[in-house]
């Protein structure tokens, strides 16, 4: 059975080979590009499995692409991974609400970047997860049948909203999310909270957790995510 078919996008030739060695060790077919225009072209063209996009790109930028292709139909679905300089997290945070994937900041481990494309990947093929499936991470126990949490065997006490945080994030362990992604799998979308209640929530939810309140990691400027 073929691997699927990547496309990478960056202007700079080092990280593309970089990207373009490791992928293709892996077993995928990979295309690469230069700029934002180039980028449009192909994904519509050859409809690859996965983009990996640098957010700095001369002329269409990533965020441009980005927007462009979740807003045609035909390709929208395409998930992409962007790939950012540190100190863009304003960007990273816009190419996320967009509806990116994943990001990576420069520099990467080429290591980081097998892991998280076969994720995504492994993610937009899927089956439908199974979200009644209790959890077990070390001493703490998330049943979501029963509405429980156990730390170290102990009952925990969360409320409502709490428990629902912590089991969004903790069923995609690795995975960064805005306040607003929460917001909307915990809510539904168009509830009327701010983004920064989620902040409140964590707190409370970081210390009725104890010393596994610590595996709930804040991505500065972006959100958080279940270290696990």
């Amino acid at each position: 059975m073929p691997k699927e078919s990547i496309l990478v996008v960056d202007d700079e030739e080092d990280i593309l080979e970089l990207v373009r060695y490791n992928l293709s060790k892996d077993g995928y077919q990979v295309t690469c590009v230069k700029s934002g225009e180039e980028a449009l072209q192909s994904t519509l063209a050859q409809n690859p499995a996965l983009i990996v996009l640098d957010l700095m790109l001369p002329g269409m930028d990533g965020l441009d692409v980005c927007k462009a292709i979740k807003s045609d139909a035909k390709i929208k679905h395409t998930p992409i991974i962007m790939l950012s300089a540190r100190g863009e997290e304003a960007d990273i945070v816009s190419g996320l609400e967009l509806g990116a994937d994943d990001y990576l900041v420069k520099p990467f481990s080429p290591r980081v970047l097998s892991a998280r494309v076969k994720s995504v990947l492994r993610r937009n093929r899927g089956k439908p997860e199974d979200l009644s499936k209790p959890l077990a991470i070390d001493g703490l126990e998330i049943n979501p049948g029963r509405h429980e949490v156990r730390v170290d065997g102990k009952l925990i006490e969360l409320t409502s909203t709490e428990f629902k945080i912590l089991y969004f994030l903790a069923r995609q362990t690795g995975w960064v999310f805005t306040r607003y992604q929460i917001v909307d799998a915990v809510h539904g979308e168009d509830y009327p909270v701010t983004d920064r209640s989620i902040d409140v929530q964590v707190v409370g939810l970081r210390k009725k957790l104890g010393s596994y309140g610590q595996l709930i990691e804040t991505v500065r400027g972006v959100g958080y995510r279940f270290k696990g």
